[in-house]
């Protein structure tokens, strides 16, 4: 919705030197109150600001009011962008509050306004920024609303955990459950089959991915109306809520200024409230789930830290979705394999193949003449590798030269190390005794 209302130019402006006059508004959250606000704003600063012969009303800019203290409101930037660019001389705001609760932001931004000779006009406390005492006034007055909003913000993270220690939630938007005029979450029965037919299948050998496709198939939405992914899938079965307990206070907020929310690793103290709420899921079942989830989590998690960039990180292309390859460490190798292919499946990546790294890694010493890998040269040399369907890679150069080479699979002999074949030795000489025995 573009908020900056009614911008007018008269061509004779200049000649009677009228002040260049905007407002800024903060308006309710909400569509409806939004309109409503912003409608009843607009027409208030057009009235109060045409009864004055010395200004030219130039427009209202507004932003909706999600926390009051946040810096990146959007049409809050774009009045600072046109009073750098000289096209306002005044601003008229209803309170200090309004326009900033974080003093130092505050006096930051009218200090900034009043060096580009802008003057901005709190109504209710009756200050111009550019008088003689304004800076003083707004330095007591801004320490004041910013301790008001942090007194506000305290009060209401009181109310919440003495909620959660009676088993209430403030909001929530899961599958199965809906929030009840006391704040206790409620069954959807409809939903909740869903919900039991995600933990069973799960529990049955299917794989994640494989129960979101059937999800989908069955054109059975997430609770926000979307496709499930195999993300979404981890989400339902990790959540305590559904064999009825809660675990609250996981987040928190960074502070009453930034409002950014955190993931609460001990910094607060968590809750947890056992049976605050009907059961969709028996709290055995769900144990067998989180031990299943944590199996499989210590299997596919390689030993070293994979938050590092690869030599082939953004570097391959699949020719048959047009997404990257991302870096894959299983027990026993590594591998790269198409991002659609292992997030959704083969049934929406036919054509992708998982292609091994060590062959990768041959293939660029064959393409650019090298006994051993070098990283510097691949980067100078490479744009990008594309795989436009299995088995086939085509190398193309920077200077627009392309290169395609093909590459066989490891035999099942090739593919063992000596680690792999002295574990599976050891594994058959148990099977031996247990056989005699």
């Amino acid at each position: 919705m573009e908020r900056i209302i009614q911008r007018v130019q008269f061509p004779n402006a200049q000649k009677v030197k009228l002040l260049r006059t905007v407002a800024y508004a903060r308006v309710s959250s909400g569509k409806d109150a939004m309109l409503h606000s912003l409608s009843a704003q607009v027409s208030y600063y057009n009235s109060f600001i045409q009864s004055n012969p010395a200004w030219l009303f130039c427009g209202v800019y507004a932003d909706e009011a999600l926390t009051g203290t946040k810096d990146n409101r959007e049409n809050f930037q774009k009045l600072l962008s046109e009073c750098r660019a000289g096209r306002i001389d005044l601003i008229i705001t209803k309170s200090i509050s309004r326009f900033a609760r974080n003093t130092v932001t505050l006096l930051e931004t009218v200090r900034e306004l009043k060096e580009l000779g802008v003057d901005v006009y709190f109504e209710e406390q009756n200050i111009h920024s550019i008088s003689p005492d304004g800076e003083f006034m707004l330095t007591l007055l801004g320490s004041y609303a910013q301790e008001e909003s942090y007194s506000a913000s305290e009060n209401q993270k009181w109310r919440i955990r003495k909620d959660f220690e009676f088993g209430k939630v403030s909001t929530v938007i899961m599958l199965g459950y809906k929030r009840n005029s006391e704040g206790v979450l409620e069954i959807i029965p409809e939903e909740a089959e869903t919900v039991r037919m995600i933990f069973a299948d799960f529990l049955n050998g299917i794989g994640r991915q494989s129960i979101a496709n059937k999800l989908n198939e069955l054109n059975i939405l997430t609770k926000n109306g979307c496709q499930w992914t195999s993300e979404a899938i981890r989400r339902i079965l990790n959540n305590e809520k559904y064999c009825g307990d809660l675990m609250l206070q996981k987040f928190y907020s960074e502070n009453h200024i930034t409002k950014r929310k955190m993931v609460n690793n001990g910094v607060l103290r968590m809750i947890q409230v056992e049976d605050a709420h009907p059961a969709i899921i028996d709290k055995e079942t769900f144990l067998r789930v989180q031990e299943l989830l944590k199996a499989k989590q210590d299997y596919f998690t390689p030993d070293k830290p994979t938050n590092v960039t690869y030599p082939f990180t953004g570097m391959i292309h699949c020719g048959c979705c047009g997404k990257y390859y991302r870096r894959k460490v299983q027990k026993y190798r590594t591998l790269w394999i198409c991002w659609t292919y292992n997030a959704r499946g083969k049934k929406f990546c036919p054509e992708s193949k998982q292609i091994p790294e060590d062959i990768l890694y041959d293939k660029c010493c064959e393409v650019l003449n090298l006994d051993e890998f070098d990283n510097e040269v691949f980067q100078d040399e490479i744009e990008y590798i594309s795989v436009p369907k299995p088995n086939v890679l085509t190398f193309i150069f920077k200077t627009g030269e392309k290169r395609t080479v093909h590459w066989l699979d490891h035999s099942r002999t090739e593919a063992w190390t000596p680690e792999m074949r002295k574990k599976a030795a050891e594994h058959s000489k148990k099977r031996g005794k247990k056989c005699q025995e």
